[in-house]
């Protein structure tokens, strides 16, 4: 049969219609947000790049994670800004170090009513801004820096963080956190493997966020946006390494990586709505162009529909109170 028997819009007629066969729903417990917390600061800062994301004080970062928990989010994925950097990003490392600070801090907030997960990588401690250790000719030594990743993972562990999230792209580096968490007895923390991150244009914003000082670019680390097998390359030894879950970032640019990586893997996947795809849709909105509510609900639709099973995204506690209206 065909029309006029067969007519489509039949299941589209009403919003309850709607909701009883729409094929892909996202859950505010597979939402993640990442928030940032500065030394120093006695209240919270705007970042002018990130209308709408702070700066968090020690104090307003645990009412942030808690007003988080209210809304459902299942994780939080913790930023340190420290006051000082050096070279080796020793602040990573340092017990007393901001992020480790701040674990603790939300650890004891929230406890185990959402995952507390910490970013692990150097760039936001070290003075040159890169992710890892240099050499004296100034390129990122990876060997040496996965001995500081190997510290900076048992440090969030014993700050109480559930799940880290290695992000430098250093060849090895899931395997050596691993190990460094299992030998510490630190079996029971999970290892959240940035396994396809590439060197892209979208992390503008974000570097505002943690004061990067950056100097040149990460193309000899993060993956050429051109390439796909060899995100599926670098995600399967990730995986064989012992990641628990896997993370694709950016996420908008790349579904067709998402989608690739979820058929190519039996761990949960994620992907990272990043700063810059967040920029452009509060700047459009700003101005009038779109429908600010319905783009944001649109853009984590199609990330999970493109096979991430968790979402990073600085919307993730007003889209989990927009969802719950929805559904």
């Amino acid at each position: 049969m065909s029309y006029p028997e067969i007519r489509p819009r039949r299941l589209r007629r009403t919003p309850a219609i709607r909701r009883l066969v729409s094929e892909t729903r996202v859950d505010p417990a597979e939402l993640i947000v990442p928030m940032f917390v500065k030394e120093g600061l006695t209240e919270p800062r705007a970042i002018a790049s990130l209308p709408g994301v702070l700066q968090h004080s020690r104090d307003s970062l645990r009412k942030a994670a808690a007003e988080a928990v209210q809304a459902g989010v299942g994780g939080i994925m913790l930023f340190g800004v420290p006051e000082r950097r050096d070279p080796t990003g020793s602040g990573g490392i340092d017990p007393n170090g901001i992020l480790n600070v701040a674990i603790r801090d939300v650890v004891a907030e929230v406890g185990d009513n959402t995952v507390v997960m910490g970013d692990l990588c150097l760039d936001e401690f070290t003075s040159h801004g890169h992710c890892g250790l240099l050499t004296p000719g100034g390129e990122v030594d990876n060997d040496a820096t996965l001995a500081a990743y190997a510290e900076m993972a048992v440090a969030q562990a014993a700050a109480g963080v559930g799940v880290v999230g290695p992000s430098g792209m250093m060849d090895g580096q899931v395997g050596v956190i691993r190990r460094a968490l299992d030998a510490a007895g630190y079996q029971d923390v999970a290892v959240l493997a940035y396994a396809v991150k590439y060197a892209s244009a979208f992390y503008g914003p974000f570097r505002d966020a943690v004061e990067s000082a950056l100097e040149g670019d990460r193309r000899t680390y993060q993956q050429d946006p051109a390439n796909l097998r060899e995100s599926l390359r670098e995600v399967a030894l990730d995986v064989a390494e012992g990641a628990d879950m896997v993370m694709v970032k950016p996420a908008l640019p790349y579904l067709d990586v998402v989608s690739a990586v979820r058929a190519a893997v039996d761990v949960p996947v994620a992907a990272y709505q990043v700063s810059g795809e967040y920029a452009m849709v509060e700047a459009a909105a700003a101005n009038g162009w779109i429908d600010r509510e319905r783009v944001i609900l649109e853009t984590l639709t199609s990330i999970k529909r493109a096979g991430a099973q968790i979402i990073l995204t600085y919307w993730a506690v007003e889209a989990a109170q927009l969802l719950r209206e929805r559904y």
